[in-house]
């Protein structure tokens, strides 16, 4: 496909977060992204062709949830045809749930979804938003040498960064380099140029149509182990009603005790059709179920690894299966597999 010159067509989707504030006489409030231009000028020199949705009612990022991903999901999947990229402005406490839930609900993505933020609002005197939004529209807007999209995927840019979305973690709450993906390269630096790593991106042997997906189901739980858990604990959590699978964190590469009554609780949970996926609680490395006796014990017992797959991601991942109308079977085969690029399968 040859170089085209006309000008990058980018939709930003404004979802709330620290980036679109604006400080005034009551502290800080979001400022109506139709005024972009007024409030982050540069942009203007790009040379984009660039407009904007925000939600009615910008969010706290605390206060995402599988409802504002659907919103998120209409809004790229209304306008696919009409832009070549689309920026995400999302607060960073959970940006990356976000990211690894539209990596599964955007099925079949070919063009950037570049979510992004900051950590201070624009127009502080040291703030980071600015610099950040730049960077994500020329992440969206670039092409690879067939004028072919740079990103067909879910990334956060971020700071210096570029991550896939499926498998970033935010890792401090004050620092402007917040996001890491522990477990994949990155997928871009940002300095004086952006470079790609382009080995590591997400490229596709069939051109399929967008499917944008909704059902996600949240009827998931997290079950965090620590030392001296009791029994009350661990049955009680395995038995909350409506509950359909839970995120096991454990220890090191995949490990949790060995007590029989912990395995027999594991062992009884997943008789009755309870999905238990084994996910680290470490940040880099992850569950190597079958490596230690104690690890190995939870395969026996019906637990499913999760690899290296990061929480954000297992969240996501679960919701999605289990809203597919897959039987119990199905959803702990695809656990298995790397749909989207989120886990690296042994």
């Amino acid at each position: 496909m040859a170089q085209t010159t006309a000008k990058p067509r980018i939709l930003i989707i404004y979802t709330g977060g620290t980036i679109g504030m604006v400080e005034t006489a009551d502290g800080l409030q979001p400022f109506d992204f139709s005024h972009l231009m007024d409030n982050v000028p540069k942009v203007g020199n790009l040379g984009y062709d660039i407009e904007s949705v925000q939600f009615p009612n910008p969010i706290d990022s605390s206060n995402m949830n599988p409802t504002y991903w659907g919103q998120i999901v209409k809004d790229i999947a209304d306008r696919y045809d009409e832009f070549d990229g689309f920026v995400v402005l999302h607060g960073t406490d959970t940006m990356a749930y976000t990211a690894s839930a539209l990596a599964f609900m955007l099925r079949n993505l070919r063009k950037p979804v570049v979510i992004t933020g900051s950590q201070l609002p624009i127009g502080d005197t040291r703030e980071d938003g600015t610099e950040n939004l730049i960077s994500a529209l020329q992440v969206a807007a670039a092409k690879d040498e067939n004028g072919d999209p740079m990103i067909q995927e879910v990334v956060i840019s971020f700071q210096d960064y570029i991550t896939r979305g499926c498998r970033s973690t935010k890792f401090t709450s004050t620092g402007f380099h917040a996001f890491k993906s522990f477990n994949y390269p990155v997928l871009g630096t940002i300095d004086l140029h952006i470079d790609y790593a382009q080995p590591y991106l997400m490229r596709h042997d069939e051109q399929l149509p967008l499917q944008p997906f909704y059902n996600m189901d949240p009827n998931i739980q997290v079950l965090w182990l620590y030392p001296g858990i009791t029994e009350e604990v661990v049955k009680a959590q395995l038995s909350i009603p409506g509950t359909k699978a839970v995120v096991l964190r454990t220890f090191g590469a995949g490990n949790a005790p060995t007590e029989k009554w912990f395995l027999d609780a594991l062992s009884e949970a997943v008789s009755r059709g309870l999905i238990i996926y084994n996910v680290t609680q470490c940040l880099n490395g992850g569950d190597e179920q079958k490596r230690y006796y104690t690890g190995d014990m939870l395969a026996k017992a019906g637990v499913v690894s999760g690899y290296d797959i990061t929480v954000e991601a297992a969240v996501t991942k679960l919701m999605y299966l289990l809203g597919s109308g897959l039987s119990t079977d199905e959803v702990k085969q695809y656990l298995g597999t790397s749909i989207v690029g989120e886990m690296t399968v042994d």
